[in-house]
């Protein structure tokens, strides 16, 4: 079996998130993969976006993303 070349390093709420979390990474030198999975739930859809990144740069990513990890809603209204 082969060795898995991506790893998961995180998720998004949305499409336009991910993007723009790829779009970074790409910035940065870091290729990055969105893989989508949709629920719908009438009215609304709910899509969580998963972010792959090759193996060998999951630890950059995860570098590069941390800061933004303590960002909470409401903290800029302080």
């Amino acid at each position: 079996m082969d060795e898995l070349k991506y790893e998961k390093i995180g998720e998004a709420n949305t499409r336009a998130e991910a993007e723009i979390i790829r779009s970074f990474l790409e910035a940065e030198g870091i290729d990055a993969e969105l893989v989508e999975e949709s629920v719908s739930a009438y009215p609304v859809a709910v899509a969580r976006v998963e972010i792959f990144v090759p193996k060998e740069k999951a630890k950059r990513a995860h570098k590069l993303l941390k800061p933004f990890d303590d960002i909470q809603p409401g903290e800029d209204d302080e």
